[in-house]
Parts: structure tokens; C-alpha cells; sequence
């Protein structure tokens, strides 16, 4: 039989996962990647739990290993540096924190010598039939494949061709995220400092060598919202932080020069199903968990699950997609539910909500997880009903 085609749509944490697997159970993959290379701006990721079972099959967890980060603590930190609260960040087990480009970076160069990719190219347009997928390109000539598999993210040109405009499935948190690098902060490489005003928060990281500034900050959805449009993230990203401490006002003056801004969103994907057809849909185009939840553990457990199920039934891809969603669901649905508590711990919407934060943090040894202090906050709130704590 002529080995099954497949594209897939997107080059970052799950495509390249999806397209190395595939290539080991005898597909063609072909990844389409609308940027002119890997991604790298974003926070630093973490490979976890069943993540680490496939880097560990794939033989690439002494390099995750190589560029993870030494970071051992979350420190929360007032306008003058001073530590007001601390939670531990060891991780467990063989677990490892990387920069998310040299996670990408690392799956692509695992998947590259068996897998064809195309970057600075899109899909147009997709037509299924009984037989595979007709697809036309913003650039390349049109091809036929078996099946597509839309691994784009949140913003995904996939779903929206596929299931519909993305307003029907995509769901605003409340928080918007910027991410750029910074240099000359003099960091501790073992600790996050993050810095709070009600409803904002200002992280930074010391990465592996590049560290990297994050701003979080409750605010209203935006229909008329470009993701691409970089000039228009910068502008927001000022006007929201004006008049902040700390060391925002320098962080800011950096916004206009860096080239590297990432600025979205924070939103959650839900749909019924994560198929029609021939074509499925994968990582943050199918159930997105932005922005504390594990978002590439989940995008490297899922295309190894997929992969995995479309290798047991190669002529069966219906049936494939089904055991791939029914499966890799049981992790996602945890990982979407904790996101508003993981956002009351890191974004509080009032300065009580931050100082109940902060002295919560001295419970955290007790007990792992946000639920030590998601209680410390309620027996706070039970003591001062008229203050506002985190929803």
C-alpha cells in the first residue's frame, strides 16, 4: 500500500510531535507552518507526565534535559524587589522546564529528516470527500491528502475552515498575555519574580541564558482583536500598565524596539468533537488550556495518541479520531477547570486578594497545588466579607 498522507497544519509543540510519530508508523506527514521559521517568543514550558514518555521514546529527553532551566522558586515581590511571598517551582520526577523555542526546536529537529515542512505558507481553502482532501495554498501548488490534521493554535485557519468561525468556539478568560525577551536584568537564574497591581502582573524569568518578560492583565474580549497585528499589541500593552511599579516603566520603554512580542488572548477552546471527516483537529486548536495550564505536555501526549490510533486502524480514520478524542480528553478536562484558579493566584483582582495571596504562599509546603491557597483566601474572606477575592 502507498503509505497514508497526511498534512498538518502548524510547526510548533504538536505538529512536530504528531509528524515525527506519524513518520514511524509509516505515513507521509507534510507540515505547513504560516511563519518563516520556528516561533520564538513565549514563556518557558514545561514537559511533564506522559509528555516525558514520549521524549523519552522519541530519545530526545537528554537535550529537553540540556536547555532546561534552574529555576527552583516562584518569588512574589513588592514595587521595591522585596519578597512578600514564595512558592517552591522543583519539578517532579524527570519533568524539565525549557524555553518553549528549544522545545520546538528540539521536535522539529527529531521530526525533520522523515517528515516534509513547509514554512512561510498557509492553507487557503479545504475540500473533503469520500476519498481524501483537496487543499490549495496561500504559495505552494495544490496537493491531495489521505487526511489533514489542524495543529495551528488557538487561532487555528483549520477550524475555522473546518468547524466555523472562531467565534463559536473560542472563550475569552478575562486576561491578556504579552511575552518578549529582555536582557541586562542582573537575574537570579534560580528564581521568577513576579510583581502585582490589582488585576495586573508583571513576571520575569531568567529562561537559560535569554530571560523573558511576561505581562498579564484582566481586561474585556476585543471582536475586532488581529493577533497579527504587532504595532496594535504594543499600543494596548502600554496603555494597560501605565502608571505601574516596580520595574515596568523600564519594561516598557524596551516595547517599542523588541521585535520578538508575543500578545494574545488568554482563552480556552471548546468544541463537541475534534473531527468532520478527514480532518481532526489537535493541541490548542482543539482544546486549548491558555495560559497556566500545561499546555505542551498536552500537546505532545496528544499527537502521540493520535498518531498511536491512527496507526491501529490506518484504514479506519473515523473510528481513529474518535479513541484519539475520547482518550486524550481525560487529561485535558482537569487542565481547562483549573485555569480561573491558577489566574485568581497570579492575577488577584484586588490589593486584600494580594496580600491574601502572598500570606496563603506560607501553606504551600503543606500541600501541592493552588487548593491550599484557593482555602487560605476563603477563610480570608470569611474574616473581611466585604473585600474582593479572586472568582
Amino acid at each position: 500500500m502507498t503509505p497514508r498522507a497526511v498534512l498538518i497544519s502548524g510547526a510548533g509543540i504538536a505538529g512536530p510531535t504528531l509528524a515525527y510519530w506519524l513518520a514511524r508508523h509509516g505515513f507521509r506527514p507534510t507540515v505547513v507552518e504560516h511563519a518563516q521559521g520556528l516561533r520564538s517568543s513565549g514563556s518557558p514550558v514545561d514537559v511533564r507526565g506522559p509528555a516525558v514518555s514520549a521524549a523519552e521514546q522519541m530519545g530526545i529527553m537528554p537535550q529537553l534535559r540540556a536547555a532546561g532551566t534552574e529555576v527552583t522558586e516562584l518569588c512574589f515581590v513588592d514595587d521595591s524587589g522585596r519578597r512578600v511571598g514564595r512558592i517552591p517551582m522543583q519539578t517532579m520526577g524527570d519533568s524539565v522546564e525549557l524555553p518553549r523555542f528549544d522545545l520546538a526546536t528540539i521536535l522539529f529537529e527529531a521530526a525533520r529528516e522523515e517528515a516534509e515542512f513547509l514554512f512561510g505558507d498557509s492553507i487557503a481553502t479545504l475540500h473533503q470527500d469520500a476519498g481524501g482532501v483537496d487543499v490549495t495554498f496561500e504559495h505552494a501548488p495544490p496537493r491531495r491528502f489521505d487526511l489533514v490534521i489542524g495543529a495551528d493554535g488557538l487561532h487555528s485557519r483549520t477550524r475555522r475552515l473546518t468547524f466555523g468561525p472562531e467565534s463559536a468556539y473560542v472563550q475569552h478568560l478575562g486576561v491578556w498575555v504579552a511575552t518578549m525577551p529582555v536582557d541586562d536584568l542582573g537575574l537570579d537564574r534560580h528564581k521568577v519574580l513576579l510583581h502585582n497591581a490589582p488585576g495586573r502582573a508583571v513576571a520575569l524569568h531568567p529562561g537559560r541564558g535569554k530571560a523573558m518578560a511576561a505581562f498579564m492583565y484582566r481586561g474585556p474580549g476585543d471582536e475586532g482583536f488581529d493577533h497579527r497585528n504587532t504595532a496594535d499589541h504594543k499600543r494596548r500593552l502600554i496603555a494597560a500598565y501605565i502608571g505601574a511599579g516596580w520595574h515596568v516603566p523600564e519594561l516598557l520603554q524596551r516595547v517599542g524596539d523588541v521585535d520578538d512580542l508575543y500578545f494574545d488572548s488568554v482563552s480556552q477552546v471548546r468544541l463537541d468533537r475534534w473531527s468532520i471527516g478527514r480532518v481532526a483537529l489537535l493541541g490548542d486548536a482543539a482544546s486549548c488550556v491558555s495560559l497556566f495550564g500545561a499546555g505542551s505536555t498536552l500537546a505532545m501526549a496528544g499527537a502521540s495518541t493520535l498518531a498511536e490510533a491512527l496507526a491501529a486502524t490506518p484504514a479506519d480514520h473515523e473510528g481513529a479520531f474518535r479513541r484519539y478524542e475520547r482518550e486524550h480528553r481525560r487529561l485535558v478536562a482537569p487542565k481547562q477547570r483549573a485555569v480561573r484558579q491558577a489566574t485568581a493566584l497570579l492575577i488577584p483582582t484586588s490589593r486584600f486578594s494580594i496580600a491574601a495571596r502572598n500570606a496563603a504562599t506560607r501553606l504551600w509546603p503543606l500541600a501541592s497545588g493552588v487548593q491550599p491557597i484557593r482555602r487560605a483566601l476563603r477563610r480570608r474572606r470569611a474574616t473581611s466579607p466585604d473585600q474582593e477575592v479572586p472568582k
